[in-house]
């Protein structure tokens, strides 16, 4: 597939998308739990999904889909979509603004290119392959700090039903807070956008699915920054039918950080 013709199937889905969460956002009627109580689905994931479907339903070459809302459809390519129709759905649902769609492109298993958008501040965050990240079209880079002291981080949480990991996060953020300039959380990808441009110095989250870091994979390795498992260890990325059940760490960074911060996440137990 064409890259030029990729992005523009991009822009449009994740603008696209976009408007139907825009029309729903503060009015949301419906709401379901998933799994968890700390993951639900709404009306405005499941329209902005179709949203994006309706789109790439127009892209010439058939690819493989693997969206949170619908799991996985295969259609013998070498190329996959990951789709996110609504990151920050808890945050969308409480009228929060921290929300926004992100759509990847994968060749067999690598990221190629990836957007983030926000929707509501019509921030189009996009990286290519070897190309760099940009922001509205606009370079951007990860910061430039050379300590951990010297930034705000991200990190972001949820409760685990599995014996002792809640406790041992809580151990994880508080030797982080000992160590950097203070911690925020918005638990969407508003962090990794963020961190992609330098206004955060680094993002951590020990519970995700492909489609919540495939494109901030990219985006902020793209953008100078260095991206791995919370062990320092490259993520290696499923992209077949049992990708939706791949649970990942995360802990992307500006690159002079990441050893520093790499070394905290492993110092503590597991």
């Amino acid at each position: 597939m064409k890259a030029e013709l990729a992005k523009d199937f991009i822009y449009t889905a994740l603008e696209n998308a976009g408007e139907v969460l825009l029309s729903y956002f503060g009015n949301v009627k419906n709401i379901q739990v998933k799994g968890n109580n700390s993951s639900i689905v709404t009306e405005a994931d499941l329209a902005a999904e179709k949203a994006i479907f309706e789109v790439l339903a127009r892209v010439p070459e058939p690819c493989n889909i693997i969206s949170e809302e619908s799991g996985f459809t295969g259609n013998d390519s070498e190329y996959t979509w990951v789709i996110d129709p609504l990151d920050g759905t808890s945050n969308f649902a409480a009228g929060l603004p921290w929300f926004g769609i992100m759509l990847v492109l994968f060749h067999e298993r690598e990221p190629i290119q990836a957007g983030m958008y926000l929707p509501l501040e019509k921030q189009m965050y996009y990286a290519e392959k070897g190309k760099g990240a940009r922001k509205n079209e606009v370079p951007i880079r990860t910061s430039d700090a050379r300590q951990l002291k010297d930034v705000l981080i991200s990190y972001s949480f949820d409760f685990s039903e599995i014996p002792g990991r809640t406790r041992t996060e809580m151990q994880v953020i508080e030797k982080l807070a000992s160590r950097v300039r203070n911690i925020r959380s918005t638990n969407s990808l508003l962090d990794f956008c963020f961190t992609s441009e330098g206004r955060l110095g680094a993002s951590v989250n020990q519970t995700t699915k492909i489609w919540d870091i495939a494109a901030p994979w990219l985006v902020i390795r793209e953008a100078g920054g260095s991206v791995a498992d919370i062990e320092g260890k490259d993520i290696t990325f499923d992209v077949n039918a049992d990708a939706i059940y791949h649970n990942y760490t995360i802990a992307a960074s500006a690159s002079r950080i990441h050893e520093q911060l790499v070394s905290i996440l492993t110092s503590l137990p597991g």
